[in-house]
């Protein structure tokens, strides 16, 4: 579930709060989730991904919104098979340096940046400050493999020999929500939820694969395809307004 906090409703002077019958303008920040499916060619990579990050924004009066995010990228389902097969000696095992089998993981991981515009509509709401809300926009997107043997030392795959299996690809990526966002009348009783999607034009930046070193690699332009669901939950915090009336 995404949490998103929501600082600010800074009103002018003498004014009264009021989220029930007028649309307010809040600067947002705060953190947040999504599940992601894959397809395209980081399909062929990758399974289910997370996105876990933070986000900073402001929501206007005229309900149009203007944001940046930033989301680490994790999961635990490689499709990739065979990589390490020419480590593999006669009993099928990938030895440590001390000759010992050694268990080798890999897992995706990686990162996106986004800056995104959006707009509020108030339909289905109980308030001006709540109802369908889309945005999209643009940004960075890298992903590769993380190698780990825990507390055992292969050298083929330790350090910058990494490097020639992880398959770092980086390029840029746009993005689409769409989704309800609710802003309760008064309380903590506030969340978001919606459809996520994440196109990724990214190229290969490994110059080898050591599992395949007579190939080229490919430089052609990939398509990485996430979808999926992000969720929230707003905390609103609000400048306290002055009385009308002061007594010294």
């Amino acid at each position: 579930m995404i949490i998103i906090f929501l600082f600010g409703g800074l009103n002018q002077l003498h004014a009264q709060r009021n989220i029930k019958d007028s649309s307010i303008s809040t600067p947002l920040i705060g953190v947040h989730y999504s599940g992601n499916w894959t397809a395209g060619d980081l399909a062929e990579r990758y399974g289910f991904l997370n996105h876990v990050g933070i986000s900073a924004g402001y929501k206007l009066a005229n309900k149009w919104y203007f944001g940046f995010d930033g989301n680490f990228i994790f999961g635990n389902d490689v499709r990739m098979t065979g990589i390490f097969d020419h480590l593999v000696d006669s009993y099928g095992n990938i030895t440590d340096v001390n000759g010992d089998p050694a268990l080798v993981y890999v897992y995706p991981r990686g990162f996106n940046t986004n800056l995104s515009i959006g707009r509020l509509f108030s339909v289905l709401s109980p308030n001006e400050n709540s109802g369908i809300f889309v945005h999209l926009g643009g940004g960075y997107l890298m992903h590769r493999m993380r190698i780990e043997t825990q507390d055992q030392v292969v050298p083929q795959i330790e350090l910058d020999y990494k490097k020639g299996y992880d398959r770092m690809t980086t390029g840029l990526n746009t993005h689409q929500f769409v989704g309800y966002s609710f802003m309760s009348n008064g309380g903590y009783y506030n969340f978001y939820a919606g459809l996520y999607f994440q196109e990724g034009f990214t190229r290969n930046r490994r110059t080898i694969f050591y599992d395949q070193p007579d190939v080229p690699v490919p430089t052609d332009l990939r398509l990485d395809i996430q979808y999926g669901l992000r969720a929230g939950w707003y905390i609103p915090f609000y400048k306290r307004q002055p009385k009308d009336f002061y007594f010294n």
